[in-house]
């Protein structure tokens, strides 16, 4: 992974709060993982410009502990509480959660530190003359000299592409145009220590560069069939328009020049996916893709989905009763923080009876293994249940729900904000709720069909 220095992290969370940019947006821009940006950001709003320093702290078991239970107290998922604690490395909590359910405090303690082997004394030098002793030390000191100068004009040179990375992250190709462009002033020997490069990749490079850019005709090719198609196509199905006319292409080549010229389809986005790692304790599956029920709050499901507006995101997550079909609570929410689903439960469990004792079943998704989440259910008497890893169509009910919300609702309508989506959706879950009609409910809509069970 590439070093990034404080001047740096800063470039970036000024554009971000300067203009309109999203994360994904401004990451791809500045050659940097999405999820860095968001993180940068969020420590410099909680620290300012020392929530982008380099920290080098290791807590204590103690402290470990303090920060497990504030995350636990507040309900906070690991990368909000590594935020607030200036914790660089999000993934860390999460493991000290780990460890502490499987080996208490005394597996929070940081490993010692292995010293390095002692090196073996070497043989005394031979005696010298004060006179050799004193034109050796020159020598040397004229040959370090020359040594910084040169790799001092190569990082300039390096600088001077317009990466916006660090050095070492720069490419073959862009090493060997500045040792080129310095060859008259330093030796290639030391250029070639200098950049890391071997001398027979410099070569191959100085090749590559007379030849020019093989790809050039393919590229412009698949832009063509890319820009024709209005972005709906991608790297196959573009390869296979490329192939009808002829040209013999790989998908993989065509993948990666897509990748290079920033082509992505715009028909299917990335999905939000709530697997994070063996978080907790998974349930087992009792609902066992049995999605009828004979009464209500005796079946329900429940997920999050995600929407896009102009680059920013909003997660709803629902819970379902399978008799009616029904979305009897939810919540939203700008991010997928452990509040989204905390919320939406307890709304949830408002409504249960005193002998209500329903199974609720979701995916493996973090939000599910939380202590708090499961110790609220357990304290309502709900049966908690998970689908198999990986397979959606143990939870196909909720998921039949979110297709029919976006197809009916989200597709079909533009939205200007996030606040305005989150409006319509209180709207539309109204609406399907109150007046959508079933055809497996007998023409009725889920509220008049409780209505019509509860007066049996």
């Amino acid at each position: 992974m590439a070093k990034y220095g404080v001047q740096f992290k800063q470039e970036v969370v000024d554009r971000y709060r300067a203009g309109p940019l999203g994360c994904v947006r401004l990451g791809n821009e500045m050659g940097v993982d999405p999820s860095l940006v968001y993180l940068w950001i969020r420590l410099y709003d909680a620290h300012g410009v020392a929530g982008l320093e380099k920290k080098q702290h290791r807590h204590s078991a103690e402290g470990k502990l303090s920060i497990l239970q504030y995350m636990w107290k507040h309900e906070l998922s690991c990368f909000e509480t590594a935020v607030i604690f200036n914790v660089r490395h999000t993934g860390s909590i999460g493991q000290w959660e780990r460890c502490y359910h499987s080996g208490g405090i005394d597996a929070l303690s940081p490993r010692p530190r292995q010293r390095p082997k002692k090196m073996p004394t070497s043989q005394p030098p031979a005696p010298q003359t004060p006179l050799d002793e004193e034109a050796k030390t020159l020598e040397e000191l004229l040959k370090e000299v020359n040594y910084l100068r040169m790799e001092n004009a190569y990082l300039k040179k390096l600088g001077a592409l317009g990466s916006g990375t660090e050095a070492a992250a720069c490419d073959s190709a862009q090493k060997a145009k500045v040792i080129t462009e310095l060859r008259q002033r330093f030796p290639l020997d030391g250029l070639l220590e200098v950049a890391g490069l071997a001398r027979s990749t410099y070569y191959y490079q100085q090749q590559v560069a007379k030849l020019g850019d093989r790809d050039e005709a393919l590229k412009n090719r698949v832009q063509g069939v890319f820009d024709g198609n209005h972005g709906r196509y991608g790297y196959r199905r573009v390869a296979a328009e490329i192939r009808k006319d002829g040209h013999k292409v790989n998908h993989k080549r065509v993948q990666r020049l897509m990748s290079e010229l920033g082509l992505k389809s715009l028909v299917r986005p990335k999905k939000y996916r709530s697997y994070k790692g063996e978080v907790g304790e998974a349930a087992d599956n009792l609902l066992d893709r049995d999605f009828e029920a004979a009464a209500m709050h005796e079946k329900w499901v429940t997920d999050v989905t995600e929407f896009n507006v102009a680059g920013k995101k909003l997660y709803l997550s629902p819970v379902m009763d399978l008799c009616n079909g029904e979305i009897i609570a939810f919540e939203t929410n700008t991010r997928p923080v452990l509040s989204l689903v905390t919320n939406m439960v307890k709304k949830a469990l408002r409504k249960l009876g005193k002998d209500d004792k329903p199974i609720l079943h979701s995916d493996q998704g973090w939000h599910y293994r939380k202590p708090a989440y499961r110790k609220a259910l357990e304290d309502k008497n709900v049966v908690q249940s998970m689908s198999r890893k990986g397979n959606c169509l143990d939870n196909a009910a909720m998921e039949s729900f979110f297709a029919v919300l976006k197809t009916e609702y989200f597709h079909l309508q533009k939205f200007a904000s996030i606040e305005e989506l989150k409006k319509g959706l209180v709207k539309y879950i109204r609406y399907y709720n109150h007046k959508r009609i079933k055809l497996r409910l007998n023409g009725l809509s889920p509220v008049q069909y409780r209505t019509q069970l509860q007066a049996a």
